[in-house]
């Protein structure tokens, strides 16, 4: 024989191959293997399941609906105009008192800080005093009283006239002009027209 190849069986003979494992010894290695890893896997599985699940829950948990906030106070809050007080002095023709309602429909409370009007020649006194504070659905009284204390500077007729407040709640500061009404004109006119008679003449 000569030759670099690979060596072949000779006559009669046959290269042996391996037997295969029986059955049970190839059901039996897995099984054992199983058995004695068995509570580790079975930690592992059980690990997996609760994390899922939990993801699972947390990604579809309810999301908290936030408060709503609370209203502006200017809208929430009424001022109507009452009646000119009856009986002051007539020594005292350069004041005019009136009282308005004030009424906060919904939220939280509302402060008055400052009540205000837009004639240079005229102060204003509340009474109560601001500050004060009113509750929904709790309407209050305020007696205003304006004094002429310059003619030269208030309007001979009052045709669209507003009180200037400053209303305070958990929610903001606003400055809002109240018109109050017609009735108000007229009597406000009324009112500067004795205290300023004259001077407008």
């Amino acid at each position: 024989m000569s030759g670099v190849g690979p060596v072949e069986p000779g006559e009669g003979t046959r290269a042996r191959e391996a037997a295969p494992l029986p059955r049970t010894a190839r059901r039996a290695l897995p099984a054992r293997t199983l058995r004695r890893h068995r509570r580790p896997l079975i930690g592992v599985f059980a690990t997996a399941a609760v994390l899922a699940g939990g993801g699972y829950l947390w990604a579809t948990r309810p999301v908290p609906v936030p408060p709503a906030a609370p209203p502006f106070p200017s809208q929430v809050t009424r001022l109507a105009y009452l009646e000119p007080q009856a009986g002051a002095p007539e020594s005292d023709v350069r004041r005019f008192t009136f009282g308005v309602e004030i009424q906060v429909d919904s939220g939280p409370p509302v402060t008055v800080t400052r009540i205000s009007q837009p004639y240079a020649g005229v102060s204003v006194i509340s009474a109560p005093r601001a500050p004060f504070r009113t509750k929904a659905g709790s309407p209050r009284k305020i007696m205003i009283t304006l004094r002429v204390t310059d003619c030269g500077n208030v309007p001979r007729n009052a045709g669209l006239p507003f009180l200037d407040v400053t209303l305070r709640n958990t929610r903001a500061i606003q400055d809002h002009s109240f018109i109050l009404g017609p009735r108000y004109a007229r009597d406000l006119s009324q009112a500067l027209q004795v205290a300023c008679g004259n001077d407008f003449r």
